[in-house]
């Protein structure tokens, strides 16, 4: 079975609501629950690929704390392994509380705790040749792994022909595009959403932005827009997807889903359509439930999604 690494950012989450309205000062709101579970970008695509059947293993940094062994515990019980977490004294393990509110978008409060930690250091070369794909996610989030200390990282696994995912996570105070830059040519797949993608590029629209990133030196380019769908770049042609309807409970998860179908699509060998297809139905079965990995398809069901429901990806040009 292949096998995929995550490795990034990682957070205990703990989801309340959703509820009707946002509360008034002194009022008590009474739940049926308040789950926690497993979140943040290599969390959630390492759980969405045990679903989808994938041998995965995920790499960060979790507080020495009852936080901590809760997050082992709860990966565990997702099918992830966890032999690679690292627990440090210096930080708590990262928490954030999502507040759902009916009709509204999220409330996140949000302690970035052993986050703080990872650096490139922690990436062992011996971990990474037993791997067939490398996902980052958080890139930019994580202060101890500035892009340039992933360089020797990327041109490893370019070398030994392991396929690199890098997704990004930009604060909104950004003056990082140099050192996109520089990572950018060793990257095989660099997943930003299109308010990432005007940041990093300086363009608005996403053919331009595509444009841009192809000429700092991406090798395949996709760009979530939300609602929009998708646009992706790959060997000079430019990919559009629209979006699956789907009820949205809770929308928390659907961009990490969205990864790990684009991480199953590298896995099978599919063109680029296939592939969009297929991430995009993962990314909108995710949204359905409370959570960010609580109701993503398993490929088979993934897989039957998309033949009933047909999506016309078209390629829109060429550059």
């Amino acid at each position: 079975m292949s096998k995929v690494g995550c490795a990034g950012i990682i957070v205990a989450d703990l989801f309340c609501g959703p509820i009707p309205q946002f509360p008034p000062a002194g009022a008590l709101v009474t739940v049926d629950e308040i789950p926690a579970m497993a979140g943040g970008c290599a969390a959630n695509v390492a759980i969405d690929l045990a679903i989808q059947g994938v041998d995965v293993e995920v790499l960060g940094c979790i507080g020495n704390d009852a936080d901590g062994l809760m997050l082992q515990k709860l990966l565990q019980d997702r099918g992830v392994r966890g032999d690679r977490l690292i627990a440090v004294d210096d930080f708590p393990t990262s928490k954030t509380i999502i507040l759902l509110i009916e009709g509204e978008d999220r409330r996140y409060f949000h302690l970035f705790g052993a986050n703080s930690a990872f650096s490139a250091q922690h990436i062992d070369f011996s971990w990474l040749s037993s791997l067939d794909i490398f996902y980052l996610g958080g890139l930019f989030a994580m202060p101890g792994l500035p892009p340039e200390h992933l360089i020797e990282a990327l041109k490893f696994c370019r070398t030994n022909k392991i396929t690199t995912v890098v997704d990004v996570v930009i604060p909104r105070m950004f003056a990082g595009a140099k050192s996109v830059e520089a990572i950018l040519p060793y990257v095989d797949c660099f997943i930003p959403n299109e308010e990432e993608a005007a940041q990093i590029t300086g363009y608005s629209t996403p053919h331009e932005q595509l444009v841009c990133l192809k000429e700092m030196g991406a090798q395949t380019a996709i760009i979530t827009r939300g609602k929009f769908g998708t646009v992706a770049l790959k060997d000079g042609v430019i990919w559009q997807a629209g979006i699956y309807d789907m009820p949205a409970i809770d929308p928390s998860g659907a961009g990490d889903a969205f990864a790990s179908g684009i991480i199953v699509g590298l896995l099978r060998g599919w063109e680029m359509p296939q592939m969009l297809r297929y991430a995009s139905a993962v990314g909108a079965s995710a949204v359905r439930a409370v959570g960010t990995t609580t109701s993503v398809f398993q490929e088979n069901e993934a897989l039957d999604f998309m033949a009933s429901h047909p999506l016309d990806v078209p390629g829109t040009g060429q550059i």
